[in-house]
């Protein structure tokens, strides 16, 4: 198998097969915990930051780029991530009625964060089958905007070891085949719970995993342009998995379980990954 075949094999595994698993688990129990998902969250977002940290934006720094040139790419990193939501999050949340005011200024359920609770709103009120394709359209972008970044850390981690699937790029597939499970248990309850078959509703919510292989593609395409590509490609993963980890993740988890245990898994996947990487 090739460079590329090895790469989109592997992010398939995160994406589409980490994402399946946990729309079948779902579609078997039609429930979760906010518990289990909150600490399963926030130690996959420790691990994460670990690796962005300690190693990716290490790497994109010894490409001899420059440190602006990293500096710029891990803004703009954080910067598009940020727009994309919010220009999503402008749309759908004045159209569910109990993101008002008093809510919290971010996601306080996966529902929210891949804006499954939006496509269940349209649902509900029996809208035309073209209002909710339009919904599901939304959610997927919203979802794509988390696993394109998440690929994209793999493909670059894979460019900077020339082609190789060292240990950064493998422990990154792991942890976002993780992270996958609960999101895709929030992409098929509503689905199933709005009628739709759960062999067809697992099977659409693991074609939601699809963009990982696709930002993994990006990644390591950009990074074997050069050492100023290379250091592009990590630092705009970089970049978007902060703001992924720092804006959405981990509140999240803290909101949906209100709790000093989330922290303590965070720093535990710190920990992890520190180890990964330097042992």
């Amino acid at each position: 198998m090739g460079v590329i075949g090895t790469l989109l094999l592997t992010t398939a595994l995160a994406g589409v097969v980490g994402t399946g698993l946990g729309g079948l688990i779902g579609a078997l129990l039609q429930k979760d915990s906010n518990r289990v998902v909150s600490l399963l969250l926030s130690f996959a977002g420790g691990v994460m930051l670990s690796v962005v940290c300690f190693d990716l934006i290490v790497e994109s720094i010894e490409t001899d780029a420059g440190l602006g040139t990293v500096i710029f790419s891990v803004a703009l990193g954080v910067a598009v991530i940020y727009l994309l939501n919010w220009l999503i999050d402008r749309k759908t949340n004045p159209e569910v009625p109990h993101i008002d005011a008093n809510h919290p200024k971010t996601a306080d359920d996966l529902d929210e964060l891949i804006h499954a609770d939006h496509w269940q709103q349209h649902h509900e009120r029996k809208d035309s089958k073209f209002g909710l394709f339009i919904a599901g359209i939304v959610m997927a972008c919203a979802i794509a905007l988390h696993n394109v970044p998440e690929g994209m850390t793999i493909g670059a981690s894979y460019a900077s070891n020339d082609g190789v699937m060292g240990s950064a790029a493998l422990v990154l597939a792991v942890l976002i085949g993780l992270h996958n499970i609960p999101e895709g248990m929030a992409v098929s309850v509503p689905l199933i719970s709005g009628g739709m078959g759960r062999i067809k509703a697992v099977c659409l919510t693991a074609a939601t995993g699809i963009p990982t292989m696709i930002g993994a593609l990006l990644g390591y395409l950009l990074g074997e342009i050069g050492p100023l590509g290379l250091a592009l490609s990590l630092g705009f993963a970089s970049g978007a998995m902060l703001y992924v980890v720092f804006g959405e993740i981990l509140p999240q988890a803290f909101i949906m379980y209100r709790s000093k245990l989330p922290a303590f898994s965070a720093i535990a996947g710190m920990l992890l990954g520190l180890y990964i990487i330097f042992a």
